[in-house]
């Protein structure tokens, strides 16, 4: 395989020189390119250090939304465990086995379409629990929020806030109609607007086109997110993707990865949820040429792959944990 090392000076230089956003025409002649070219070019924006973060699944199930490819929706019979909002005890021992494996990143997340009322101050006082924990940069992720939320997670010492757009502008509402693409850069905005860090990002493989890839990669560098959470997508029987095993293949994967960083050169790109559909020496490559970050252990309902594992993937590429 070629070397794709790029120390981080040089990184930093080639991002400071990247200020022209290409136009959706000549990212789709790099996402067309030779697969060793392409990812050499995404190379260019990657340096020697890996991030590691890690979430909790803090309420489950009976969400009001029909996104297609969720198993917590209520719309569809998947027999996955629903349960309350958890105790803080268990949020913060959960934080302080991840921050062990080295996560400095620790979200909170929960089902639904927002925080129900009488939920909401209990996530403000985890949030306040966790960032008590030494070493833990608090995030969370408990859905569409409006002005006040906004502020009241701000001022609970938030560091970042993930919200997906899920997929681009064009498709949305093959993915989802009780809610709209515009609800989701709302929330960004607010984000944004009362100072927190963004995490935002897509699901790839749910029926999308190349040239809708390529319109997520654009209207991600639109919001300037500081992290793209990239997932693909793992069908989920009863759902309405369920039978969507074959609709990215993983040199598709690959290219998309790629033309996401070269778009989103300051962002970093994590490996989340289904991941494990691509091979290990995918994986790899994908590390060492556009992906910075993991997001390590389970996911909401799938599993992932154990942090031991990513350590020593970490190691294997001579890439450094950042801390």
């Amino acid at each position: 395989m070629p070397d794709y090392a790029c120390s981080n000076q040089i990184r930093k230089n080639i991002i400071k020189m990247n200020t022209l956003k290409l136009s959706k025409e000549e990212l789709i002649n790099l996402y067309n390119t030779d697969l060793d070219k392409l990812l050499k070019k995404a190379s260019e924006y990657v340096g020697d250090e890996i991030e590691f973060c890690s979430i909790v699944n803090a309420r489950n199930g009976k969400c009001s939304q029909n996104c297609k490819y969720c198993a917590q929706s209520s719309y569809y019979r998947t027999d996955i465990e629903t349960y309350p909002l958890m105790p803080a005890d268990k949020v913060i021992d959960a934080a302080i086995e991840a921050k062990s494996f080295g996560a400095d990143r620790f979200s909170i997340v929960t089902s639904g379409k927002n925080p129900a009322e009488e939920d909401f101050d209990k996530v403000v006082n985890l949030i306040e629990e966790l960032n008590k924990v030494d070493g833990v940069k608090s995030c969370a992720s408990i859905g569409i929020l409006d002005e006040e939320m906004a502020q009241k997670l701000a001022k609970s010492g938030l560091k970042r806030f993930h919200h997906n757009i899920n997929t681009c502008r064009s498709y949305y509402p093959e993915v989802c109609t009780t809610h709209t693409y515009e609800d989701r850069i709302n929330t960004c905005k607010l984000v944004k607007k009362y100072g927190m860090e963004l995490c935002c990002g897509v699901i790839l493989g749910m029926g999308e086109t190349v040239e809708q890839r390529i319109e997520m990669a654009m209207e991600l560098a639109e919001i300037e997110p500081d992290s793209i959470p990239i997932n693909i997508l793992m069908p989920i029987p009863q759902t309405p993707f369920e039978n969507y095993h074959d609709k990215i293949d993983e040199e598709n994967i690959l290219r998309t990865l790629a033309v996401f960083k070269i778009a989103n050169p300051k962002a970093v790109l994590r490996f989340c949820g289904g991941r494990m559909r691509l091979s290990e020496e995918n994986q790899e490559k994908a590390l060492k040429t556009c992906v910075e970050g993991i997001l390590i252990g389970n996911y909401l309902t799938t599993t992932g792959k154990s942090p031991v594992e990513d350590i020593k993937t970490v190691k294997k590429l001579g890439k450094i944990l950042k801390k």
